[in-house]
């Protein structure tokens, strides 16, 4: 099974891709090598290719084809004004009507402040939806104060976030990748089970 993560971000470092990799390695921790986690930086694809929606460029078809290939996608970007970013914008522009068809979406965004946190959902989600997702999950939004630069130049997820983000992956687990829950006590097989009278 695989997960594309997608890094909307035109810079880097940057919050929203720090977020998306925080989701990678919950996934990674949870499942281990059972699920192949891609990614796919958008800012890394050429910019002439995807302004002028060269769909025949190489690196653009094989961005289409991992898309394609994906059971679940998790889309990071950056909130600005009020919406998601200009490069994750022209990338999603580039995909089929059906692009998510039988997908599940988990979106996940950050901003200066919780006034843009509706931004997932009357931003992004109704794009999300007319490329046919099958199911998109409840998003997640996080403030620059949730995801702070440490001295060593990288990004620290607080406490906070780090629970929501948690929640968020066991719902895609179980609901994305019909994985079975983690939350309570460990299945036990009826062999297993000992009855004393």
């Amino acid at each position: 099974m695989t997960v594309l993560l997608i890094a909307g971000s035109p810079s880097t470092p940057s919050r929203s891709t720090a977020l998306l990799e925080s989701v990678g390695e919950r996934l990674a921790r949870r499942h281990g090598p059972a699920l192949r986690i891609d990614r796919l930086v958008i800012r890394d694809l050429p910019a002439q290719a995807l302004l002028q929606a060269e769909w025949s460029h190489p690196a653009i078809e094989r961005a289409i084809a991992r898309v394609a290939e994906a059971r679940v996608v998790v889309v990071a970007t950056p909130v600005y004004k009020a919406a998601y970013s200009g490069v994750l914008k022209v990338f999603l522009d580039l995909l089929g009507q059906n692009a998510l068809k039988g997908k599940t979406v988990l979106p996940l965004a950050t901003g200066g402040s919780p006034h843009h946190m509706l931004a997932l959902d009357y931003a992004l989600r109704p794009v999300l939806q007319s490329l046919s997702a099958r199911h998109i999950l409840p998003g997640v939004y996080a403030t620059d104060a949730q995801i702070t630069l440490t001295p060593e130049g990288a990004y620290q997820v607080h406490a906070d976030l780090g629970e929501r983000l948690n929640e968020a992956v066991d719902v895609l687990a179980t609901e994305g990748l019909k994985l079975p829950a983690t939350t309570g006590f460990e299945p036990v097989h009826f062999s297993r089970v000992r009855c004393s009278v």
